[in-house]
């Protein structure tokens, strides 16, 4: 049974198995390991089974072999008998067949197959998870025993996020979290005590904390007085501190920040809250549009310069899932103009229009924002990774047929984080699922917007799905006329 089982698991994998998936930059697809883990286990567990019954077919054909035979050893002179040694050659080749008949029953390159296929984290995905952590920590301001509140890690995991801090020169973090790995370690570490202080000290001296340094140097001395490379160290850190006079405190996290970074941890100006209690809203008709007229939508104006309107309940949970389901097997690494960017990470997909579920929410946004959807991009759906976001930039490309304005569209509510936030008005709006939010990012006059700059904050906990629909100026001459005013 385990070889059937076996063997169908290698031709499903055949059929569905992606080859080169990525997971650090999908929420999504690293909830899909949850599967994955327990179908490595299941096989893991069949081919075990399968081996132990072939390797008893095998003992038991050994014995029988043994007792078939018809040389003596002890009578080597008897294959000089030609009948004897006819006798002997059609064991021998006997022997060999029913050998390989019973080696070939192995699982063994099956299995290989299978684990070929299978969708495994590699190496990138786990710098890029604790990659994000560390991006997490900056923008939120958190600190390693902030951030494993919910769940702990040991000194071998949070020393490898300490190496990963350390490789992007983030000092700090990498002092932070091999302090968090010492206070964690066990004698079934990995990691060493005498590791942990080289790098304790290395990384306080990188960051400018030399009394620090000299402290952790001190300290693997102690453990080794005969360590010369440590006394030179040390002598190098005392000479250095007399140098200077005041040094950084590696322990505390530098709260100053950007004011996207701000935004992103739901500092807003009290002004701006004051304004934006002044704003309205209504139900909306598109301008008349007889699709609105007896099913208006929910207005909400987020902002007034530029104009930010939030729509709320226009695309149903159905559509949503219908699109999560759609989008799921074509995700890739999200791109800008320039390919795969770093200030990115998610996972996305355009959506042809034509399918029964797209095409209907494009007629939907045109409906609402009076504009054409001719020259429009296709609907580009995007999940978010581990500390996911999209670092402050403008949707606009500066071509001749620049995007004139953006739909995004919330697929999923977001626990903690992963707002859209612009710096240079102050505002950010939480992802609300079944919402959106539109803004011009052309200026009446085809100026790009400046006030418009934006970003996608990291998603400190939850799954942030959206969908983005870019509109472009063609085939809006009628709908929104351009404006030969410096002030339009």
């Amino acid at each position: 049974m385990a070889v059937k089982e076996l063997t169908f698991l290698v031709v499903c994998s055949l059929i569905v198995c992606t080859i080169g998936d990525e997971f650090f930059t999908s929420t999504d697809k690293i909830s899909q390991l949850f599967e994955e883990e327990k179908l490595l286990l299941e096989t893991f567990d069949w081919y075990i089974e399968a081996e132990e019954k072939n390797l008893k077919r095998m003992k038991s054909l050994l014995l029988l072999l043994q007792l078939g035979s018809y040389l003596d050893p002890d009578d080597p002179d008897k294959i000089k008998d030609p009948v004897a040694a006819y006798k002997f050659l059609r064991q021998v080749r006997a022997e060999w067949m029913d050998i390989v008949d019973y080696t070939q029953q192995s699982q063994y390159q099956l299995y290989q197959t299978l684990l070929t296929l299978a969708k495994i984290p590699q190496l990138e995905d786990l710098d890029g998870a604790a990659s994000g952590l560390i991006r997490l920590q900056e923008i939120y301001k958190l600190y390693p025993h902030n951030i494993t509140k919910e769940t702990s890690l040991n000194a071998d995991e949070a020393f490898y996020v300490g190496l990963v801090a350390y490789e992007e020169d983030k000092f700090q973090h990498a002092f932070l979290w091999c302090l968090y790995s010492l206070d964690r370690l066990t004698e079934y570490s990995t990691i060493t005590e005498e590791e942990l202080l080289h790098y304790l000290s290395d990384t306080a001296y990188h960051f400018g904390s030399l009394p620090v340094a000299i402290y952790f140097s001190q300290w693997l001395l102690n453990l080794d007085p005969t360590n010369d490379e440590v006394k030179v160290q040390l002598d190098l850190y005392r000479f250095l501190r007399f140098q200077g006079e005041s040094y950084p405190d590696i322990f505390t996290l530098n709260t100053e920040s950007s004011k996207y970074e701000s935004l992103c941890r739901g500092e807003v100006d009290e002004r701006t809250s004051k304004r934006q209690r002044a704003l309205s809203c209504r139900y909306s008709t598109g301008g008349g549009n007889p699709r609105l007229m007896y099913a208006p939508v929910k207005e909400e104006v987020e902002w007034d310069e530029p104009r930010i309107i939030r729509y709320h309940d226009i695309i149903s949970d159905r559509e949503i899932e219908i699109l999560k389901n759609i989008s799921r097997p074509q995700l890739s690494r999200a791109e800008t103009t320039r390919g795969v960017s770093k200030t990115r990470t998610a996972q996305g997909v355009f959506l042809e229009e034509d399918t029964i579920v797209v095409a209907p929410i494009s007629q939907r946004i045109a409906d609402i924002t009076g504009l054409s959807m001719d020259s429009a991009e296709e609907l580009y759906v995007q999940n978010y990774g581990i500390g996911g976001r999209y670092e402050p930039h403008y949707d606009e490309w500066d071509n001749e047929n620049g995007r004139i304005a953006t739909f995004l569209i919330y697929m999923s509510d977001v626990q903690i984080g992963g707002a859209t936030v612009f710096p240079e008005v102050g505002v950010a709006l939480k992802p609300k699922k079944g919402s959106a939010v539109f803004w011009y990012n052309l200026h009446k006059n085809g100026d790009v917007d400046l006030y418009t700059e934006h970003a996608g904050c990291p998603v400190l906990r939850g799954n942030k799905w959206v969908a983005n629909k870019w509109i472009h100026e063609f085939g809006q001459e009628f709908r929104r006329p351009c404006s030969l005013s410096y002030w339009e």
